[in-house]
């Protein structure tokens, strides 16, 4: 059986997770801008975030362009994909290959705003529309 391709990316750590973040949303970054941002949010040292920048790219989850004095970081998986695996995962794990189960049991345990109601019923729609 061959793997999916969103499974073959490495899921991050939480700690890996918590740079991905940073960087998808101030992407590039120096390990200088990563250590200040977790710093402020009571984060760690300068040397265990590069550590763990240098960690990360051996895994793929970021690029780094050394081609500058302060190497200047990526991440190399999108935020949808890196979401796609963390939900492939807890179904599986979870709720035993039921992605129903996982809906029925987050709409039931989270209060849904207008909006995300909205966009629910216009997947639902979709998804009833290619099932016919």
């Amino acid at each position: 059986m061959k793997k999916s391709t969103t499974l073959s990316i490495p899921q991050p750590t939480d700690a890996e997770l918590e740079i991905l973040q940073l960087l998808w949303a101030n992407q590039p970054c120096t390990v200088r801008d990563i250590h200040d941002a977790l710093h402020i949010r009571g984060g760690t040292g300068y040397t265990t975030a590069l550590k763990l920048m240098q960690v990360m790219h051996v895994k793929g989850l970021v690029e780094r362009d050394d081609s500058q004095r302060a190497h200047v970081y990526r991440a190399a998986v999108s935020k949808e994909r890196t979401q796609k695996r963390f939900m492939i995962d807890m179904v599986q794990r979870v709720f035993e290959g039921s992605s129903s189960q996982l809906v029925l049991h987050a709409l039931g345990s989270q209060r849904a705003s207008r909006e995300e109601l909205d966009a629910i019923r216009l997947l639902l729609n979709k998804l009833d529309k290619d099932a016919q």
